[in-house]
Formats: C-alpha cells, structure tokens, sequence
C-alpha cells in the first residue's frame, strides 16, 4: 500500500522519413521555362531602355507604361517561380503553357514597338525662338507662331515606331510661316492606334479655321482616313491632304474633295515609286504627285537610317530642304514649281 506508482511516461513521437519524403522534388519543366522567359522580358526592357530611352521619355505614354508593366510582372512571377516552384498537371499545366505563349508574345511586340529616335536637326528645332513656340506634351507636339494668331492647322501622323519630334525640321518651316503645326505622339508608335486625335485637336483649338492633315508612311495612310472624314466639316474642315512616302489603304478617289500633295522619293526602299503608282487610283484625280530625286524613305524625318530602305543618292540636307518647301507651297495654296 505503500508503494508509489511510477509517474507516468509521456512517449516520446517517433518520425519515419522515407526516401520519398527526404528526397528534393525536381523543379518540373514548366517552371524552369516561366523563370527563363521572366528574365527575357527584363532584358528586352533594358535593351529598349538602352536604345530609345529619349523615345520613352519624350513619346506617348503608353509605351513607357507596357514597359513598366512588364518589369513589374516579370519580377512578381519570376521571383515566385524561384522561390515557390509548381508542378502543375492536366489541363493546368495546358493553361500556363497557354499564358507562357502569350507572354511571349507580348515579348516579342515591345521589341519590335522599340521605336526610331530622333537625332539633329530635329532635336534642335524643338527649341522655341522669336518665330516659334514649341511645347511638348505628353500626347502631341505643338509649334506656334508668334506674329499672329494661326487660321489654318497642319496636323502630322509620324511614321510608324518613329519618335514624333523627328519631324520638327522638316515641319518646323510650316510654323514659321504662320501655321500651327500639330505633330501627334501614338500609343506605341503607331498611327491605327490614334485615329480620333485629330478631332480631338480640332476641338482644341477652335480659332483655325482649315486644316491640312499629312502623315509619313503609315501615319499618311491614317491621314487619309481623317481627310476623308473631315473635308466636309461645316466647321474647321480639312482643305489639303499631305503625304509623305504614303498612299492611303482604300479607294477615296471619287469620295475625297480635299486637295492632295503627295512627295515621295525616288530611291524610297519602302513605300516605292511603283508602290506609289500603283495606289494612284485611289486618290482623286487632281492629286499633285512631287518626287524628290535621290531621297529615301528616312529622310522625309530624322530618326537615322531605316531597315529595307534604299540607298540614297543626295544628302539629307537637302532631301528635308526640298520635301519642306513642297510643303509650305501646299499649305500656302502655292503651285510647285
């Protein structure tokens, strides 16, 4: 009876590690090729912020913006996929297969978005002087003359991909001689994208009366549409149509009432004499057809040379010359000589 019970024995919870559960999970193929493609898409970034980061700063927004989105993205999932590996099955690895797909789609475009960057003269016919203001914004580049209050608007489309301000040399003789001049900045370079800004700036300034609409390249087949639409505005309406190396992509010919000027350029790579010719149905009938001997596709800007394009046989100087007094002489109701 006096004895004590022994106190009692907590057992003490045993572990059996099998081979299985010690063993490390290999990373599956998926997950190594979303890490590969997360870190692709940081390169691309930094090589379009290497080559063009003038363009990022100075263009539309919203190629900086797709630029930042992708680092953000490409951070948040890669450092996920190191840091927390899946092995997705069935229809689930099918689905991220699919969105690895489209990723680098998306990839793939901002590279190729990587846009022209304007170099000199341009950039030096930004600067506004006694004879013209020039302010930059976000979305357009305005250049205003000082002697008096514009009455007619010239409103430019760039080419495709191409930095708006490269057009500042060859425009900026619009401007001084008594135009406003109106050089659209595109969503990602490219004028599809920004088919209503040109009724946006009519709306924005109401004192011009007419406007002549032109654009290089795939900025002028854009400018097509908006001549089209516009001539017969019962206010501020389009009376000129000014196309740089462009050609528009449907048939105006009987529908357009507005006048045309269309310059091209003999050695064009690009939009080519015979690419020209061939589009002249299209256009009315009474369109004024100016080639510029020697020139090439690049120098209706200045944005340096151009893949595909051909080989010039006159200088740049020149070209921008002659391709800016074609157009003053339009705009002014001048007949070239």
């Amino acid at each position: 009876m006096g004895e004590q019970l022994p106190e009692p024995v907590t057992p003490t919870p045993t572990t059996t590690t099998t081979a299985a559960e010690g063993a490390r999970v290999p990373v599956g193929w998926l997950t190594w090729v979303v890490r590969v493609v997360c870190v692709l898409a940081l390169l691309v970034v930094a090589w379009v912020l290497v080559v063009a980061w003038p363009v990022v700063v100075h263009g539309h927004p919203a190629y900086a913006i797709a630029l930042g989105t992708a680092v953000t993205l490409a951070l948040l999932v890669g450092v996920r996929a190191w840091r927390h590996p899946v092995h997705p099955t069935g229809w689930r690895s099918w689905w991220r297969a699919a969105l690895v797909v489209l990723t680098l789609v998306g990839i793939g475009a901002l590279w190729w978005l990587t846009p022209f960057v304007a170099v000199q003269p341009a950039l030096a016919a930004m600067e506004s002087d006694a004879a013209v203001t020039v302010v930059e914004y976000p979305t357009q580049i305005v250049m205003t003359p000082t002697r008096a209050a514009p009455e007619t608007g010239v409103f430019f489309q760039p080419g495709a991909r191409v930095d708006a301000r490269a057009y500042a040399a060859v425009l900026r003789p619009l401007a001084e001689t008594g135009q406003l001049v109106v050089i659209s900045k595109q969503p990602f370079g490219i004028a599809f994208f920004n088919t209503q800004a040109f009724s946006s700036v009519q709306s924005a300034y109401p004192g011009v009366t007419t406007w002549v609409v032109g654009g290089h390249s795939l900025g002028g087949t854009v400018a097509c549409i908006d001549a089209d639409a516009h001539d017969s505005d019962a206010e501020h309406p389009v009376r000129g149509l000014l196309l740089y190396a462009s050609y528009p992509a449907s048939d105006m010919s009987t529908s357009l009432t507005a006048a045309v000027r269309s310059i091209s350029g003999s050695d064009d790579g690009l939009a080519t004499p015979a690419k020209i010719d061939a589009a002249k149905p299209l256009l009315p009938k009474d369109t004024e057809y100016q080639v510029v001997e020697g020139a090439v596709h690049a120098y209706f800007g200045d944005y340096g040379p151009q893949p595909g394009d051909g080989t010039p046989t006159i200088t740049h100087d020149d070209a921008r010359q002659q391709i800016s007094d074609l157009s003053v002489g339009f705009v002014n109701g001048k007949p070239a000589g």
